[in-house]
């Protein structure tokens, strides 16, 4: 697909068509990868995303327990108040 630059104040940019932001689901940024001989605009993924359903699953089947001793578990946290 070709796609013309335009002027954008002082820079130059590219216009994408609604349709193509909502294929592949661009809000507000994408991740630029400059790569030998191309550019790719990829989507930003949000951080975490699914991490709320997943700890929920977890909890459920009771694997949300901690591996590790808590190393805290007999300090005196009296004097950090």
């Amino acid at each position: 697909m070709e796609v013309s630059i335009i002027q954008i104040g002082n820079s130059k940019g590219l216009r994408l068509a609604k349709s193509i932001l909502e294929r592949y689901n661009i809000k507000d940024k994408v991740e630029l990868i400059l790569e030998e001989g191309q550019i790719v605009l990829k989507p930003v993924e949000a951080p975490r995303k699914g991490w709320g359903q997943a700890f929920q699953k977890m909890h459920e089947k009771g694997e949300d327990q901690l591996l590790l001793d808590d190393v805290f578990g007999e300090e005196s946290f009296e004097e950090w108040t």
